[in-house]
């Protein structure tokens, strides 16, 4: 028996690690209390090894805080933090791709120093080759089905963007937080096109109160890539890899001008999507055939849509308020959101949040962390999201409750994945017993299709539907299949 086997050779995803990591930074400062705790996060590079990968990059935090003078003051540190995750499948030619951003931020005192944490959470995804073997041909009676694969192209790049705006006149900038929104993703006759655009969140000093406003910033960036074509389907992470945020202030106009300068780094995939005719079972006439099968699995990303939605409500509150607080700022907006079923359909729930700068009556400032919860349907199976949280704005309509409203702008995408149970080899076993009858009548089980009728009987397809014109497939109930078998006479 004679048999034809073909390789393919693609790229994709071959692993996917979620890991944690905390990140901490000592203040020397003298900080009576603090308002307001951000982490900015830098990754720069992974590295896998047998049996481990190690990624790495860079953390700056930056404290907003009173001192025992109730000074508003400001505090700021980078540090360099490495983690390593082992796992048994992970070997060096592996290239890993890793999403990681902030989860949690705490804080401590030691003495006279304060120490502030990070809690980094990272998706590590892990791209290789993705070759499989798969029968093509040969002396055999074989179905046939086109298979659908999917082979991935990591492209990566760079852009600078920048903006100017005015505003009220503020004393001092002390601190500013970014997050990025994708907006499109085009695939291109050799580039990637992503288009976005940069929430950029400001906390200020004017005079003896803090305020703080925010500014969406367009960008735009082209990513050479050989295997991008239109209509091609992409996924990419683009994050802000440096920021520069000076101000030039007008007192006679009682006005400032802001400038801001961003330098982005993106890593995406280029989906890429193929077709395979191979060949998913198979039988011999004359002799029993043995086969080895294969799964070709390959995922990627379907489509993606985007839903803005304006969000209101009452409130959780990490500390207490009442009317004779005075409410001066909203900093560092945030989400964490999740994709789920409910009775009513498919979902995004989560929490809008940030940090509530308020003024007590003491002449205090303090920090009230608020969470507003949010639900939004759409109309989406398997996907990821994002929510990106601005225009929030929150009031103390009755003592004791904040409500608060936000803008929330959620991106869906859905994943893709193709599997198919191949054929991948085949051995020639023993001789079948001949049949010596001319014609054979079988009562075959219902709801068996023509392959499954075929292999049962050793015919070719053809064959049986040559031999049983009036049979309709699937067999139905008490159905009789008549096999001619040719003879010869000697």
């Amino acid at each position: 028996m004679k048999t034809q086997t073909q390789v393919f050779r693609g790229y994709g995803k071959r692993k996917q690690l979620n890991v944690q990591t905390a990140v901490e930074c000592r203040f020397t400062q003298e900080i009576e209390t603090i308002l307001s705790t951000h982490c900015g996060l830098v990754v720069t590079g992974a590295d896998v090894t047998d049996g481990e990968v190690r990624y790495y990059g860079k953390a700056h935090f930056s404290l907003v805080y009173e001192d025992s003078e109730r000074h508003v003051c400001r505090a700021e540190k980078g540090v360099e933090w490495s983690a390593t995750e082992k796992d048994d499948f992970l070997f060096p030619a592996l290239t890993a791709r890793l999403n990681a951003a902030v989860e949690n931020i705490s804080v401590r005192r030691e003495g006279a120093s304060v120490y502030a944490q990070a809690l980094i959470g990272a998706d590590i995804s892990f791209y290789g080759e993705q070759n499989f073997e798969y029968l093509a041909g040969g002396d055999l009676i074989m179905r046939r089905e086109t298979v659908g694969v999917l082979s991935a192209h990591l492209v990566s790049g760079t852009a600078e963007t920048e903006d100017e705006f005015d505003t009220d006149f503020v004393g001092d900038i002390l601190q500013h937080a970014e997050t990025v929104n994708l907006i499109e993703l085009v695939c291109e006759t050799g580039a990637l096109k992503v288009e976005g655009e940069i929430n950029l969140c400001i906390l200020a000093l004017k005079g003896n109160s803090l305020v703080s406003f925010e500014r969406l910033v367009p960008f735009s960036m082209e990513i050479p890539c050989d295997a991008a074509a239109f209509g091609a389907r992409a996924e990419a992470n683009v994050s802000v890899a440096n920021v520069t945020i000076h101000a030039e202030a007008d007192e006679e106009k009682s006005k400032c001008t802001v400038f801001a300068e961003f330098t982005l780094t993106a890593e995406g995939c280029v989906y890429e999507e193929s077709e395979v005719d191979a060949v998913t079972d198979a039988f011999s006439p004359t002799h029993e055939t043995h086969l080895v099968f294969a799964t070709a699995e390959s995922g990627g990303v379907g489509d993606t849509f985007r839903v803005t939605e304006r969000v209101s409500g009452k409130c959780t509150l990490s500390s207490p308020v009442t009317f004779s607080d005075a409410l001066q700022a909203i900093t560092l907006q945030r989400a964490e959101a999740d994709l789920v079923a409910t009775a009513e359909g498919k979902r995004v729930e989560g929490v809008a949040a940030a940090t509530l700068i308020v003024l007590g009556a003491d002449g205090a400032h303090r920090g009230v962390e608020i969470g507003l919860p949010f639900s939004v349907p759409v109309d989406a199976q398997n996907a990821t999201v994002s929510v990106l949280v601005c225009g929030m704005s929150a009031r103390q309509k009755q003592e004791g409750e904040i409500d608060a409203e936000a803008t929330l702008k959620i991106t869906v995408q859905e994943k893709r994945a193709f599997s198919a149970h191949l054929v991948a080899s085949a051995e020639e076993g023993e001789q079948l017993p001949l049949e010596d009858s001319a014609v054979s009548v079988y009562i075959p089980r219902a709801g068996d299709g023509l392959w499954e009728l075929a292999k049962s009987l050793k015919k070719s397809p053809e064959e049986v539907e040559a031999s049983n014109p009036d049979i309709g497939f699937p067999i139905g109930e008490g159905q009789r299949v008549i096999v001619y078998r040719k003879k010869t006479i000697l």
